[in-house]
């Protein structure tokens, strides 16, 4: 369903979704911290688990919720007026109030680009399911992208709830038919899974993730088979370019591994907000 853009909403409602937004990037700039740490516990314990070795020794808890927000340098605890969403990071200049030591960009720019992502979504979709679902699926994307950078990894934890959601989403049509849904889940996994094994086998290398195979099905699930070529495309371009900027900066080589799921992420994005005008622009081009 093809849904007006920049619907006309009062300044009140997109002061309350941008504060809304930032309180949830805060949330997400943890979770791309903690999340990783806490996979990577659980899958050294799967491998002891299997090769019959004793546990390690507990250490202290560390989940989502405990233990609270911290300077990972001098472990002080934050105070509440630092853990303000956006403003904290700007009145401590970037920096522990404690020891002084920096604290790391991406919990800025994750809240600034939450925040403009729920504005974003409003203003585009107006306050409505759409709205609301596209905000989700935005906020995953951006979670997905800095776990991507940072670890290389795309957590199923993720993306697999957020590939059903897109489903159920669509069992009534709010972004694409249910019917181009489920076959844009599988055509999507199927295409980079085949992708991967053709490159392996004359290559002999591994050219990208398996997290990537469940993304771009994410993809397909959300925004219907039809847009899944966009959706290549457009992070293919953006992959190429940004790869072909380190090597012309020196800051990388032709075998320096690149995270794609960023690109990806970007590109589902892009199509979910503006696939449709994209593809028929490029008709009328190309068609007269």
């Amino acid at each position: 369903m093809t849904i007006n853009a920049l619907t006309r909403e009062p300044l009140s409602i997109y002061l309350f979704v941008a504060v809304s937004g930032a309180v949830i990037g805060s949330f997400l700039s943890m979770l791309v911290y903690r999340l990783p740490i806490m996979l990577k516990r659980h899958w050294d314990q799967d491998c002891r688990d299997m090769l019959s070795l004793p546990a390690e020794v507990e250490g202290a808890t560390f989940n989502l919720a405990w233990p609270g927000s911290h300077c990972p340098q001098c472990r002080a605890p934050l105070g509440m007026r630092d853990n303000i969403p956006i403003l904290g990071f700007l009145m401590l200049r970037g920096r522990c109030r404690h020891c002084q030591a920096k604290i790391p960009g991406r919990y800025f720019l994750i809240e600034a680009l939450t925040t403009l992502a729920a504005v974003a979504s409003v203003a585009h979709f107006g306050l409505t399911p759409w709205g609301g679902l596209a905000f989700l699926l935005t906020a995953a994307l951006i979670a997905l992208s800095f776990i991507d950078m940072q670890e290389q990894v795309l957590p199923d934890v993720i993306t697999l709830p957020f590939l059903w959601l897109g489903l159920l989403a669509n069992t009534v049509g709010l972004f694409a038919s249910l019917s181009s849904a489920v076959w844009g889940a599988v055509i999507g996994y199927l295409f980079l899974w085949l992708t991967f094994h053709a490159f392996r086998l004359i290559t002999g290398k591994e050219g990208m993730g398996h997290g990537d195979f469940k993304l771009f099905a994410l993809a397909g699930a959300w925004l219907g088979w039809q847009l899944l070529p966009l959706v290549l495309l457009l992070a293919s371009l953006a992959g190429a370019l940004y790869g072909g900027a380190l090597l012309l900066m020196g800051r990388a080589s032709r075998s320096t591994p690149m995270p794609f799921g960023p690109f990806l992420c970007a590109a589902v994005w892009v199509s979910l907000f503006y696939g449709w005008p994209i593809m028929v622009g490029y008709l009328r081009i190309t068609h007269g």
